[in-house]
């Protein structure tokens, strides 16, 4: 698993878990859907902490709390081209 991959997870079971969609939590922290959506879809490789911030946000979250979940903490990830 990639790190992109693992954030993107993460999203997807948080917006299940609350009832969210992508767009709702675009609007939640403020961030364009096309971000969001660059984000789950893998496309971007390596959001901003700026962004990861926001998505947190919009989850009502810390970041440290946002990055903390199993495939963050026990996954060695490679450099990403």
């Amino acid at each position: 698993m990639t790190y992109v991959q693992a954030i993107s997870k993460r999203i997807k079971q948080l917006c299940q878990k609350r009832g969210l969609t992508i767009n709702g939590l675009s609007t939640l922290s403020g961030l364009r859907q096309s971000t969001v959506d660059g984000i789950v879809k893998c496309i971007t490789k390596n959001p901003t902490l700026r962004t990861l911030h926001k998505i947190s946000i919009g989850f009502h979250m810390t970041v440290s709390e946002f990055l903390d979940f199993p495939e963050m903490n026990e996954t060695f990830f490679e450099d990403e081209e």
